[in-house]
């Protein structure tokens, strides 16, 4: 059995985390402070974590264990019943390995206690003492995008132990299977783990690009599958979102990447990773109305058959292959 903790910021983590257990023989256990989601295969469990903040207006005290951990504040009852629910399940089902998407603390604890730990790989800079503790004790990396678009050298140190897989979409294969991209739509795509996209943002976009016909998804428009609107689009504009990169790769179609605000550069690092490959059109904040129509002729002449280097077909069955051994 193998065990995966699942962070609860956004669905990225967890869209992943279902990408790949649908590829995995064992049975699963997840971890998570998420509600059980729709999507887990019958054979597979998915345990509710106790929450790890301090309860009401309360502050955190001393969180990051000065400087070494991300979160573990001194006397938070959810935090301990956390840890406790995450060992004893661990013990009771005799899980071989666990895999960690993302938390620096949740690796620490199940490699102290001596489960394998796979950690999952975060794009950004992430030289801090807190994330290389969690890629050092690891001894299975899995990076979830293609070597041939983005090599960071803080992974260089762990290259024995980092496996690219490309980036893992659960829309791989649908491309070009269905997919019939038409030049006048569009598509808006805003994340879950929040944006700074303008409330008028559709409305600005249709009177700076009035060719397209646009579709916004995520944010306030979520739904669940975008691919209907996403494998017909003739551009599509995003935020650079783990998830989201790999889902316009599957389509295969003209992007623009516009990267928001997260710790470490995160979204900064990918978008200008898939500019440099060649894959995409980049924007380092939303743009002002003139900026749009260069920036999707910019976007038009990219050559389509560039997405193969993100290697989204195969990805998720290549990264449970690295589990199952």
């Amino acid at each position: 059995m193998i065990g995966y903790y699942v962070h609860h910021h956004g669905r990225g983590h967890l869209t992943r985390a279902l990408a790949i257990s649908a590829h995995l023989d064992e049975d699963v256990v997840f971890f998570s402070s998420l509600p059980t989601p729709g999507g887990l295969r019958p054979r597979d469990r998915w345990v509710r974590l106790s929450m790890d903040v301090p309860p009401g207006d309360m502050t955190a005290r001393e969180p990051t264990a000065n400087g070494r951990l991300h979160w573990a504040p001194l006397n938070v009852d959810g935090l301990l019943r956390r840890s406790a629910e995450l060992l004893c399940t661990l013990a009771d089902t005799g899980v071989r390995r666990l895999v960690v998407d993302v938390s620096v603390e949740i690796a620490v604890l199940a490699r102290t206690s001596g489960v394998p730990v796979t950690v999952m790989a975060m794009p950004g800079e992430r030289t801090d003492p807190p994330h290389q503790l969690a890629y050092r004790l690891a001894d299975q990396i899995i990076a979830p995008w293609s070597d041939e678009v983005y090599r960071p050298t803080w992974l260089a140190e762990h290259a024995g132990r980092t496996h690219f897989v490309g980036y893992i979409s659960r829309f791989e294969g649908l491309s070009r299977e269905s997919g019939t991209h038409q030049g006048d739509n569009a598509v808006l795509l805003s994340g879950a783990g929040g944006t700074e996209v303008p409330d008028d943002a559709v409305t600005q976009l249709q009177a700076a690009l009035p060719g397209y016909r646009w579709t916004a998804l995520g944010g306030r428009s979520w739904t669940d599958d975008p691919w209907s609107a996403l494998r017909h689009a003739g551009l599509i504009v995003t935020h650079a979102g783990q998830n989201a990169l790999a889902d316009a790769a599957a389509a295969a179609t003209a992007t623009i990447v516009l990267p928001q605000p997260r710790p470490f550069d995160e979204q900064h690092t990918s978008a200008a990773a898939l500019h440099a490959a060649g894959l995409a059109v980049c924007a380092p904040s939303w743009p002002t109305p003139t900026q749009w129509p260069e920036l999707a002729s910019a976007a038009g002449t990219l050559n389509p058959d560039r997405w193969c280097a993100a290697r989204v077909d195969g990805a998720a069955a290549r990264a449970a292959q690295v589990l199952a051994a």
